[in-house]
């Protein structure tokens, strides 16, 4: 079974035992969150599409941890003026399972 789902503004094609990093969730690990906003579900063949999202349909997830990412460095500089400005940045992110898909 797969499904396109919403979660914290970004669209996932996610499976049943799917790990993915998604956006930093007020959640802690270990506890069970699920979302609401599913937005297709493929059932082996049996396609139902929301208008905008399905009503009945549900997707059932556990929190692994929140972690951060590889760093990103910013750097600006414009020649022959002295200016020179370097910066870092480390997104922070959720690791959820994906436990099962109802529809």
């Amino acid at each position: 079974m797969i499904a396109i789902v919403n979660i914290a503004g970004q669209q996932f094609k996610v499976t049943e035992g799917q790990q993915l990093y998604v956006h930093q969730l007020e959640a802690e690990a270990g506890s069970s969150i699920s979302f609401d906003q599913v937005l297709m579900v493929d059932n082996g063949g049996a396609v139902q599409v929301g208008t905008p999202v399905l009503s009945n349909a549900k997707v059932n997830a556990t929190v692994i941890g929140n972690i951060k990412g590889d760093k990103v460095i910013v750097y600006k500089k414009k020649r022959r003026k002295g200016y020179e400005k370097k910066n870092g940045h480390r997104q922070s992110f959720t690791s959820i399972k994906i436990d099962s898909i109802t529809a």
